[in-house]
């Protein structure tokens, strides 16, 4: 008689994988090989978005990225950044331990991380402010009309985060109650909602508008909830702008707007990799931070999966090459495919960039006080293209606006002395962020280019890109 036996596994046989390769996620630092950047090598075991989490924890702490050379062959991540600090400097100890445990999150528990860039005001369980969100066709004056809103709803604003980019506004907002600064009841969400719905749609456009409002549950869900990224960080808030500037076409010039031509502008070319099932996504355009971030989480959300990449910065502009394919496996295949992918990545990359006066002010907190202000901005006839406020130690607010005319042009300086003046004790500074357009063309392909590897000898693509570092 025959007897079965049944497969003996080792309850050690699971962790066989990390003793023997180390663990699931390797960071590692250089401060020598290269003079003035720092090289961080991450190699760890592929999962979706795996490059979008590493980014965002690169850009969380300030870090310019350089140059970055990215693959993921056979279920293996395998990334390589050169990056330096804001003050062009390499990366510090205190930072190198944080990059290591938030990228390791398989092995750091979430709670032990402490992002050095989390958002601005207190989070003590009685006071956690209420998020909402909103997107609308803008108009000169609606962020002064949104704010006052707010104030005459009795809505401390403790953050706030707006962005407007080809005639629409995304706004994200932390607000608390005036009286208590607590948290705002779900009776007086309702109301606040049908309020700012009523000054949102109040234009003469007929394209669609909306507001979405989210209440936190969940004391420990400070940040945006399906953002993605940790919780609560400035990374979170920006890739929410991006995503509710892309769900009302920001892309699209609307019919009233003049098109102008920018400096921020990218060059974005999408061909084929038909023998490997790639689309080969280039971007060109002038430098600056932040920009990986920017073109890497819009892929993400139009559900692109980035196979390999090549990022490369010299001379104050940025080439990038990414293979992507669609979420379902498959290439860009047809022409309104690629005309799409190509509109989104040019808006990602024009969002943040404001051509216009940056005013930074800086006050003690107390409420309607972002009403005054925009409201001496919209009676100056000053267009809001960008606002950033957050409230430090509950004491004090800094906000910084990027404003233009209504024509188009630069803030002039005796209107600024006479704002001041009426501004009182509030501190204004002032810096013309206005962008001077360059003399040459769009910026040249670098030599390097991952595509000219990958099209030749995909299979040894790990292997090229060390050589090339």
């Amino acid at each position: 008689m025959t007897r079965a036996f049944s497969p003996y596994f080792d309850p050690e046989f699971d962790s066989l994988y990390e003793r023997i390769n180390g663990p699931s996620c390797r960071v590692t630092f250089d401060n020598d090989t290269v003079e003035d950047n720092t090289i961080v090598k991450i190699d760890c075991v592929k999962k979706q978005d795996q490059l979008l989490e590493v980014v965002q924890v690169l850009t969380e702490v300030n870090l310019t990225i350089t140059k970055g050379y990215i693959s993921s062959d056979a279920g293996w991540f395998m990334d390589v950044f050169h990056v330096k600090d804001v003050n062009g400097k390499k990366v510090s100890d205190q930072k190198v331990n944080y990059i290591q445990q938030a990228i390791d999150s398989k092995r750091v528990a979430a709670s032990k991380i402490k992002p050095q860039t989390n958002k601005l005001y207190n989070t003590d369980l009685h006071k956690e402010p209420t998020t909402i969100e909103m997107t609308a066709i803008d108009r000169p004056g609606l962020f002064s009309e949104i704010s006052a809103a707010l104030a005459d709803l009795h809505c401390n604003i403790v953050e706030a985060h707006a962005w407007s980019h080809n005639a629409r506004l995304a706004c994200v907002a932390y607000i608390s109650d005036q009286s208590s600064d607590t948290r705002i009841d779900n009776h007086r969400l309702a109301n606040i909602e049908h309020h700012l719905n009523t000054i949102l749609h109040a234009s003469n456009t007929s394209e669609k508008t909306s507001l979405d409002l989210t209440e936190q549950k969940d004391v420990k869900s400070t940040g945006l909830i399906n953002a993605g990224g940790s919780e609560g960080t400035m990374t979170v808030v920006e890739r929410r702008l991006h995503q509710l500037l892309l769900s009302v076409h920001d892309f699209d010039v609307p019919h009233t707007q003049t098109v102008s031509v920018s400096s921020a502008k990218a060059s974005v070319l999408i061909e084929n990799c038909d023998e490997k099932g790639y689309s080969i996504v280039t971007v060109q355009c002038k430098d600056r931070r932040r920009l990986m971030f920017d073109t890497v989480c819009t892929l993400a959300d139009m559900q692109y999966v980035i196979s390999h990449a090549s990022v490369n910065s010299h001379g104050g502009s940025a080439f990038q090459e990414y293979f992507v394919r669609k979420i379902d496996g498959g290439a860009l295949s047809t022409e309104r495919e690629k005309q799409h992918a190509t509109k989104c990545l040019e808006a990602a990359v024009e969002r943040r960039v404001c051509e216009g006066t940056r005013l930074q002010l800086c006050a003690n907190d107390r409420v309607g006080l972002l009403s005054d202000i925009t409201r001496v901005l919209r009676e100056k006839g000053l267009v809001v293209l960008r606002a950033d406020l957050a409230t430090k130690m509950e004491k004090y607010v800094d906000i910084t606006f990027y404003v233009r005319d209504v024509f188009g042009n630069n803030v002039d300086m005796e209107l600024v002395k006479s704002m001041k003046r009426e501004m009182g004790l509030i501190d204004l500074a002032v810096k013309n962020e206005k962008i001077v357009k360059p003399n040459s063309p769009t910026a040249m392909k670098p030599r390097f280019s991952i595509g000219d590897i990958f099209r030749s000898q995909i299979e040894k693509l790990s292997h090229s890109l060390v050589t090339y570092m």
